[in-house]
């Protein structure tokens, strides 16, 4: 009887407490030079797992972080930690894309050893796991590195002239280049994913889109039928005439492709995209698109010098292919004003990507600008067809100015979640959209005038129901003051709980506890909860009032968690209990905030070092409860006793209050 007893207690632990392991380390240390070596760190992701990239955008998962802990004189970093190919998916919980692992990740750090004697490399990461739950993680690895010796003044590892080959452990010397060659090769082909393809492609159309708005300005439209008229003209035969229109349409496109691959080039296309979340990158394209769209609206024009016009002029009369090439050359150039803030626009965003994300966007910029050249100039009849110049070119130029305007909010705000300054926050960063946008309708309703515009006596019908989808859309984004989610949109605003009044004040009557006196500690939590961040605090409440506990364990970071409070917590029936019967206290296992000195400990389960808060709470969820998984909910009385069986993520409303009105109801007991 004793024996099935123990039997039951066992699998009542291992139902409700668990310590998770999804991803399972290896590495190893491939020599590059008698002193240079690549740390390779390889993670293998158990099924329906992910792990996250170094460059996910802040306000999402938390990031891959490596600590390489070199004491000063032993090595220097070449370079940044490299990563294999990651996901990008939208996560529409956070509001933000986020770039992960799925199954395997592979990181590589080369460093040079100056330090000869130096005889290992200690590595240290921290990273976020997710599934149905998140959990943080963090991992040391050991690198033993072969005895470095100095001969004829020159340093040479004990390795690279050793006659024979010894098996190593784990962390071990890749002496077979060869072998290390058709593993770069394989890890190369596979460095595509579905969402990077994705991805590229719909960098290429937003380019095309942006390519013909270009078309539809007064810098290039009227240049249509001039350039046409040429070709059908200069050209001897028809034939000749539609090759050189051709030509002229790939010399378009090969110069906007050039001008990507060089911003490509220069930045490098893995720094492009950890440019994209760092503050000073978001900070200066805030401030260069605000430029590009007061010129937009009439302030002044932005123009390459006439020199260079009239020099590339004078090489498009070399005739052939250089002429032609020339002649597309002198369109770029006259045209800058108009092309020039889209052109830039599309590359700080193409730019944000990183990759080959600059030369897709350019290509489909330029095939947009180039196809119509080309067309007309094939099929001279089809220019009858053509609207003929006037003042709604300049309209087009000016709403263009408007929508720059708007996105250039866009990299102020990135900036402002970086440093979370809470200075653009989400009803802000809206107020801000509203006016803009609510300005646009306002001109094209034709009630203001900007300095470029012509007389206008009445509106046309395309400025009319342009005029109306924009309005709508100002209307649309007014509720998204109050708490409205405003999916249209989602991830340029900042997220719903990046605001003044993260629940949406006004939005329903379950928010009005927000305005009552909080209790001594406490904070107001999701939906107007009273919660405590502290546990000694949150127990000393509940003695207090005489209630129970529900002590959630949580991370700022956790996406199961939002969901949880987002579409569970929100039901009338739950939220009612967790305002009135309940003191709720949410643990923090990400809270990156460091512990006083006197406070940090190593821990007696892990024999981790505890630094910061985040530590704390996960190392007490480990020790209590044999689990490290977020989100997971425990019911304990006043006196911090477990009531009832933890749970973790339980989307079905019904079953988590059946789980509630069990562990309050045993309180009452």
């Amino acid at each position: 009887m004793r024996k099935i007893t123990y039997i039951l207690l066992l699998i009542t632990f291992f139902a409700q407490g668990q310590i998770l392991n999804p991803v399972k380390w290896k590495s190893k240390v491939v020599q590059k030079s008698a002193t240079e070596f690549e740390l390779v760190m390889e993670a293998t992701i158990e099924n329906e797992w992910h792990m996250y990239s170094q460059y996910t955008p802040d306000g999402g998962a938390l990031p891959t972080v490596f600590d390489f802990k070199n004491a000063k004189g032993n090595y220097t970093l070449v370079g940044k930690t490299k990563e294999s190919a990651y996901k990008k998916v939208f996560n529409d919980i956070f509001e933000v894309d986020e770039y992960y692992f799925a199954k395997t990740a592979q990181f590589k750090q080369v460093i040079k050893v100056t330090n000869t004697k130096l005889k290992e490399v200690k590595v240290y990461v921290e990273y976020q796991a997710c599934k149905e739950q998140c959990i943080q993680q963090d991992n040391t690895f050991t690198f033993q590195l072969p005895e470095i010796k100095i001969t004829d003044d020159k340093a040479v590892s004990t390795a690279a002239i050793a006659s024979d080959s010894t098996t190593q452990k784990v962390d071990s010397i890749s002496a077979v280049q060869s072998s290390n060659a058709s593993e770069n090769k394989a890890q190369k082909s596979n460095e595509a994913p579905v969402e990077e393809k994705k991805g590229l492609w719909s960098i290429f159309f937003l380019a095309f889109i942006g390519g013909f708005a270009a078309l539809l300005t007064p810098c290039v439209f009227p240049m249509i039928p001039m350039t046409v008229s040429f070709f059908t003209k200069q050209s001897k035969t028809k034939a000749e005439g539609k090759k050189n229109a051709i030509l002229y349409g790939v010399s378009i496109i090969l110069i906007y492709v050039i001008l990507g691959s060089l911003v490509t080039g220069i930045f490098g296309a893995d720094s492009l995209n950890a440019l994209s979340t760092n503050v000073w990158f978001n900070l200066i394209f805030f401030g260069l698109l605000v430029f590009f769209a007061a010129s937009f609206l009439g302030a002044f024009e932005i123009v390459l010098p006439n020199s260079w016009a009239n020099k590339v002029d004078q090489q498009a009369d070399r005739g052939g292919f250089v002429g032609i090439l020339f002649m597309a050359l002198a369109l770029a150039i006259v045209s800058f004003s108009c092309t020039g803030p889209i052109v830039g626009t599309l590359l700080v965003e193409a730019a944000s990507k990183g990759g080959l994300a600059p030369i897709v966007g350019m290509l489909g910029f330029s095939s947009a600008l180039a196809l119509p050249f080309m067309l007309f100039a094939m099929f001279p009849g089809w220019m009858n067809t053509l609207p003929k110049s006037g003042g709604w070119l300049n309209t087009v130029k000016v709403s263009l100015g408007f929508l720059e305007l708007a996105l250039a909010f866009k990299f102020l705000s990135n900036a402002d979640l970086v440093v979370q300054a809470h200075l653009l926050e989400r009803e802000v960063f809206l107020g801000i959209w509203i006016a803009i946008f609510g300005t646009w309708a306002v001109y094209l309703f034709g009630k203001l005038t900007l300095p470029h515009d012509s007389p206008m006596s009445h509106l046309s019908i395309g400025r009319l129901f342009m005029a109306i989808f924009v309005t709508i859309f100002t209307i649309y984004l007014i509720p998204g003051l109050w708490g409205a989610p405003l999916k249209i949109i989602s991830g340029f605003p900042p997220p719903m709980t990046y605001s003044e009044s993260p629940n949406g004040i006004g939005t329903s009557s379950s928010n009005t506890t927000i305005a009552i006196d909080l209790p001594e500690h406490a904070h107001s939590g999701p939906h107007g909860i009273i919660a405590f961040h502290d546990y000694e605090d949150g127990v000393a409440y509940a003695k207090k009032v005489g209630k129970p506990i529900l002590l959630d364990f949580t991370g700022h970071a956790c996406v199961n968690c939002r969901k949880m409070e987002d579409f569970v917590w929100s039901k009338p029936e739950i939220l009612s209990l967790l305002k009135d019967k309940v003191v709720l206290i949410s643990l923090y296992v990400d809270d990156k905030r460091e512990l006083p000195k006197e406070a940090q400990y190593v821990s007696k389960e892990t024999g981790k070092e505890i630094v910061t808060i985040g530590n704390k709470w996960s190392d007490y969820q480990i020790t209590r409860y044999k689990n490290n998984a977020q989100p997971y909910y425990v019911i304990l009385n006043s006196d911090g006793e477990d009531i009832s069986k933890p749970i973790g993520y339980t989307p079905d409303a019904t079953e988590y209050k059946k789980w509630l009105d069990e562990g309050i109801s045993k309180f009452k007991k």
